[in-house]
């Protein structure tokens, strides 16, 4: 069993961290041993550059010497505080290495109003994001404390609950200001913009993306401004844009991307700027109808980008004094070093096109197959390979967005999939992947999870040493990293090729290790989700198995089957032990599951969910449970017969897997006589009926097989006549497309018509109610089974055989009447020594059924064969099936049937001898 996963967007748990202060310098003594204690301060200081923020406070904290380096301004120039929990005690704690501070990160309003408390008066840039909740109040104290301020981005969320009066204060406190950016305002008045214009003289890039809108008029006012944004603002007065942005002396850059701007708009523009260079206008509707004027390549020497046109070609137009060999200018910047205004345009260009395929990534919108193969792919991986590492990781993002087809289903783009591969995308993304920057380390992990559901991406990564990287993220203190990097190791382990990698890998041991951490924790549903359902693949395979259980598997999984209230987490934990339990033939995982403590009580209760994936999979670790002798009893004696009958008679319109597995669980729990005679008493006969009748054929064997089962005992056996399963299973015997779900149904019908049924009604035992006609149904039943048997008769070839007995004839028999899965059925004495009976029953339709399912319990090299011969060996069967061979009256195919048991039995026999 295995499921793939794709996750486009997860809510964010976050978590805290701090930094340990030692009082006492650890020295090394050991003569010969370097004293690292003793290196140069700048070597520390190098070292500590290269690391994540908790390594470098772990490292500090080994001695006062390196806690004081640690603390060094040139280390804390920049912070990016998305992974933890920020709060005030967290920004106490780091305030005295912030006075330099001068790049900040954040996620939420909450880690926003903690700001305040680093005192790093000295910020020159803040970018936050999900910060949907984020008010004026809040974003108004942060400029106020923070005048020094020249860049402020806060999206890509819809910030909805910050208006104007931010903008204003915004403006008033910060005059430094160069670049606003500030996504899903409602509204952007006059008074707003003006005052920007006013207070902050050297604004140059404004970006108020996806707003409602947005005043025109006073745009034109911010006489500053280069670089200006639109990208997905509605309600603009398209009329009013180009008499007034038109006119902005200083234009180069305007973004108007997922905008409905016309072609005489853009027409508008360039004739009356003087200096606009670009126009971005990706996915604009309006203009991409207008093929001609897409085509058109005579603006004057300026630029625009859209859908249909050759993005990298028309950017590299802007560069041509400096591009050479129509090279992706993205990735050849060495001849733009020198002009900074230059660089200052493609970074903006970076910026923004790498905003809008997000966002396009994101809507998923019909028509775009082509622009992703020809030119989208290839733009994020250039983004990839930026200097910005806000550009990097929305590249990554996108990546593992517009590969995703269908979130529910798990659907992947195989050509956009492959179109990253042929690209180097996976080396990328793997580069990504081992950066420091815990940032990066996600969104390359999302991308790499995502794209690996495609067989041949999970082949690259794999072959490029993705495995150890990403077992190596999962292992991360990083609550975002190691989510994605479990969801990583869920979907690559899908493919039984990499399953053994990943645990040569320690993947298993650290996917444990975040069941067992986060199961304690809040806010990790999204890792505890991901790493059961990497374990559940994992533990599909046999070796794989057993490392999940010697590493401490099996109580972490029952914990979570237990204690979670997630139907995700409940799911695929269920199945993780669903899928540990199925090896009981191999390893002693069956046993080991279900002496665990509460795991059985735990998967009945999960029987009673509403949702249909976790009673499925609960189903189907009961079912797979069963099999072991002591759980099936421990399953009854824990009200398992009551939970599994009402599982089943709910979910007659539920889907086919829960339809399986419920009656499997039944048919596992009904291989006690004494269970069996439970679920008839406790009413399990009229769903298995139910269910017998759908029209899923893996359906048709599990009902099939748990009414063959509840048919062995007499009461049931009526019971299932009295509530119409005869009809239905007839159905079953004559037309189910399993060779199984047929076999099974017609030994039930026998065991319900082999003279026992009649016992317990002459006897007064059991009444048969006066509207159920007893023989009409022994003669549907008796027609079917015949008519079954005869289905694997061949006239010409049982002839032959018949009258040579040649060994050749009957194997040719054997094999073509042979049902492969019947192999797998095991039956108990007293179910053989029923066949043996049913022998010498007169009914020759018995004698053939008997007959025929011998031989398919006793073919050599079959799974339970040589149980089956020693059962017959011990009964004394082989006396019976010489008469049955030889009777004179017998079908054919009765005496055929009957001689090759005889030859089975001959040959274990022989077998046996000669070990």
């Amino acid at each position: 069993m295995s499921r793939r996963v794709r996750r486009k967007v997860v809510r964010r748990g976050k978590e805290k961290v701090g930094i340990p202060e030692i009082e006492e310098t650890t020295a090394l003594d050991v003569k010969d041993v370097l004293d690292w204690t003793k290196l140069p301060d700048n070597t520390v200081i190098q070292l500590f550059s290269c690391l994540d923020y908790r390594d470098r406070a772990s490292l500090s904290s080994t001695c006062r010497t390196w806690w004081n380096l640690g603390k060094s301004p040139c280390l804390w120039k920049e912070l990016d505080l998305r992974p933890h929990k920020f709060d005030s005690a967290a920004a106490s704690s780091l305030s005295p290495m912030c006075m330099n501070l001068q790049k900040l990160r954040f996620r939420g309003p909450e880690s926003a109003d903690a700001i305040i408390a680093l005192q790093a008066k000295n910020l020159r840039e803040i970018n936050g994001d999900y910060c949907r909740s984020m008010t004026d109040a809040t974003l108004c104290v942060l400029a106020a404390r923070h005048e020094a301020l020249e860049c402020i981005q806060i999206g890509p969320d819809f910030c909805e609950k910050i208006s104007c009066d931010a903008v204003k204060a915004i403006a008033i406190c910060c005059p430094r200001l160069r670049k606003l950016g500030i996504s899903g305002i409602q509204e952007v008045d006059a008074g707003a913009i003006n005052a920007l214009a006013k207070h902050c003289p050297n604004l140059t890039d404004i970006g108020f993306i996806d707003c409602r809108k947005v005043d025109e008029t006073s745009l034109g006012n911010v006489a500053s401004l280069r670089f200006l944004s639109v990208s997905g603002t509605t309600n603009i007065k398209w009329n009013l844009v180009a008499q007034h942005w038109g006119k902005l002396p200083h234009l180069i850059g305007l973004d108007v991307s997922r905008t409905d701007i016309s072609p005489n708009i853009v027409s508008r523009l360039f004739s009356s700027s003087i200096n606009l260079k670009v126009i971005c206008a990706l996915n604009c509707q309006a203009l991409e109808a207008d093929s001609t004027f897409i085509s058109n390549n005579n603006h004057r020497g300026k630029v625009l980008l859209a859908i249909s046109t050759d993005i990298l070609k028309g950017i590299g137009n802007l560069f041509v004094e400096t591009q050479k060999n129509d090279k992706n200018i993205f990735l050849h910047r060495e001849n733009l070093k020198k002009d900074k205004k230059l660089v200052e345009i493609l970074n903006w260009l970076e910026w923004v096109i790498s905003y809008s395929l997000l966002r396009i990534s994101e809507s998923n919108l019909p028509g775009l197959d082509k622009f992703w193969l020809d030119q989208g792919t290839s733009l994020l991986l250039s983004f990839m390979q930026s200097t910005h590492e806000e550009v990097q990781e929305r590249a990554a993002t996108a990546l593992a967005t517009f590969v995703v087809l269908d979130d529910e289903n798990t659907n992947i783009d195989t050509g956009r999939a492959e179109a990253v591969m042929r690209d180097e995308g996976i080396c990328l993304l793997l580069n990504l992947a081992r950066s420091w920057r815990e940032g990066l380390q996600s969104e390359a992990a999302k991308a790499i999870a995502n794209l690996a559901v495609n067989a041949k991406v999970a082949k690259a990564v794999a072959e490029g040493g993705g495995i150890s990287v990403i077992v190596k993220l999962a292992r991360s203190a990083n609550k975002l990293v190691s989510e994605e990097a479990a969801g990583g190791l869920w979907n690559l382990s899908v493919g039984e090729e990499y399953k053994g990698a990943i645990a040569e890998a320690g993947g298993i041991k650290a996917l444990v290790d975040l069941i067992s951490k986060w199961s304690r924790s809040t806010g990790g549903d999204g890792i505890l989700e991901r790493a059961a359902g990497a374990l559940a693949n994992l533990a599909a395979d046999d070796k794989c198995s057993i490392e999940v259980a010697s590493v401490g598997g099996i109580p972490a999984l029952v914990t979570l089957a237990r204690n979670s209230k997630v139907d995700g987490v409940q799911e695929q934990a269920a199945r993780a032990l669903a899928n540990l339990a199925a090896h009981g033939d191999s390893n002693g995982n069956n046993s080991a599951v279900g002496q665990e403590s509460g795991a059985l009580d735990a998967l009945l209760q999960l029987t009673r969910s509403p949702n249909d994936g976790v009673r499925q999979e609960a189903a189907g670790a009961l079912w797979n449970l069963s099999f072991d002798d002591r759980n099936r009893e421990a399953i009854a004696s824990a009200n398992g017969v009551e939970a599994l009958v009402a599982l089943a008679s709910s979910c007659s319109n539920s889907p086919h897997g829960l339809q399986e597995r419920a009656a499997g669980a039944l048919w596992g729990l009904s291989v006690s006589e004494a269970n069996s005679i439970a679920i008839g008493r406790e009413g399990g006969v009229p769903p298995l009926i139910a269910l017998a009748r759908s029209d899923a054929e893996d359906v048709h064997e599990t009902a099939a097989g748990a009414l063959w089962n509840l048919a062995f005992n007499p009461g049931n056996a009526l019971r299932i006549v009295e509530e119409g399963g005869v009809p239905a299973l007839v159905y079953l015997c004559s037309s189910s497309v399993s060779k199984m779900a047929r076999f099974m149904s017609a030994l039930a019908l026998a065991y319900m018509f082999d003279g026992r049924t009649d016992e317990i009604t002459l006897s007064g035992t059991q009444n048969m109610p006066k509207n159920v006609n007893l023989d009409g149904s022994r003669r549907m039943a008796m027609k079917n089974i015949e008519a079954f048997v005869m289905t694997f008769s061949d006239p010409q070839a049982f002839s032959a055989a018949a009258a040579s007995l040649a060994p050749a004839a009957l194997t040719q028999i054997t094999e073509s009447a042979r049902i492969q899965e019947a192999g797998h059925l095991r039956c108990s004495g007293s179910e053989i020594g029923r066949f043996v009976t049913m022998l010498r029953n007169p009914s020759l339709t018995l004698k053939s059924c008997a007959a025929f399912a011998l031989l398919q319990f006793t073919i050599p090299g079959s799974k339970n064969a040589m149980h089956h011969v020693s059962l017959l060996q011990n009964s004394g069967a082989s006396r019976v099936l010489r008469s049955a061979a030889a009777a004179a009256g017998a079908p054919l195919e009765a005496k055929i049937f009957a001689r090759i048991v005889l030859r089975n039995l001959e040959q274990h026999q022989t077998e046996s001898s000669s070990l």
